[in-house]
């Protein structure tokens, strides 16, 4: 499920009931901002909420804030919200100190509102991308697929659009299908990612217990990740599978591939051995570089679930290096 559905669902469940329910938006953050940029909150006037601005005070006095508005019963409620988590600034402090600032909308969802919000909700179930677009005239939702993942052009607080790519941003590629990458799935499963799992055994009981991957894909040989597996910023990669000879078939298959991120499990014994006879045959140093080999942090990990922290956190470095 991807993490932004719950929020909308209640949002849906409201309108459905006649509920009054307000949508609070992290239009922008900068800094070392709690909140990121698409963070969103649904509250409504049975108490209810669901996601996350951040957490912490300024989300908590957000909430108190979303509800008072609600209990006003104006028709059409919208507001931005400037936040500065320092208290050394001249205004509109968060009551936080972990520096940064983000740019919070405020807005009341209208009753006609419900077959957008719809079509989203489907959209997102089936995990589809799309373009959600926020404005103080409303919501807006579109199938067209953005160039970027976020645009906001904002010149007032009455005038500025802001545009969103709904649905999973980033792609991983999981490649064998045994007991680290069931770990791996399972703590992937928890963050912005659609995950395909690849293996060429079957049947096998840790990929009948991945109930984490979106998507399963059974090969007769592992060189077929190459047609199936597109280069992208947001494709993250990672190879593990039962043996050095299918590794390396993997690896083969994607090295004219261009990821964002790509890794192969295994022993610093095993994976110099793999990378060195890939530069004997004539490789480039600057194509064998972009591997991280062995994957991970080197954090000692042993266990299926220790690996996984180790290669998550890697590539939560790598995703998040220009941000």
């Amino acid at each position: 499920m991807h993490k932004q559905l719950p929020t909308w669902q209640l949002i849906q469940k409201s309108l459905q009931q006649k509920t009054a329910v307000m949508l609070l938006y992290v239009l922008e953050s900068k800094g070392s901002s709690p909140g990121r940029q698409g963070f969103l909150m649904a509250v409504n006037t049975a108490g209810e909420t669901s996601g996350s601005l951040g957490g912490g005070i300024m989300e908590h006095k957000f909430v108190e804030m979303a509800k008072a508005k609600l209990r006003q019963n104006i028709l059409h409620e919208t507001s931005l919200h400037y936040q500065f988590h320092d208290k050394e600034a001249a205004k509109n402090q968060s009551g936080m100190i972990c520096s940064g600032e983000q740019t919070i909308f405020f807005y009341k969802v209208l009753p006609g509102e419900i077959n957008i919000i719809d079509t989203l909700i489907r959209s997102l179930e089936q995990n589809k991308n799309g373009t959600l677009q926020l404005s103080p005239e409303g919501i807006d939702f579109s199938e067209d697929i953005p160039a970027s993942d976020f645009t906001l052009e904002l010149e007032t607080e009455s005038t500025f659009v802001y545009r969103e790519k709904t649905g999973y941003k980033n792609y991983l590629h999981i490649i064998g299908g045994g007991h680290c990458a069931l770990a791996f799935s399972r703590l992937m499963s928890t963050m912005d990612f659609f995950i395909t799992l690849y293996d060429d055994r079957r049947p096998l009981n840790t990929i009948e217990q991945n109930q984490f991957a979106h998507e399963v894909k059974i090969l007769d040989d592992y060189s077929q990740v190459s047609s199936m597996i597109p280069s992208g910023t947001n494709r993250y990669v990672v190879i593990m599978t039962v043996g050095y000879r299918t590794d390396e078939i993997a690896l083969r298959a994607l090295l004219a591939k261009d990821f964002k991120y790509i890794g192969l499990l295994g022993s610093k014994t095993k994976t110099n051995k793999l990378l060195k006879d890939l530069q004997a045959e004539g490789f480039a140093n600057d194509v064998l570089s972009r591997i991280h080999a062995p994957v991970g942090m080197a954090i000692k990990s042993q266990s299926p679930e220790e690996i996984a922290v180790s290669i998550a956190a890697e590539i939560i470095q790598v995703k998040n290096r220009l941000l």
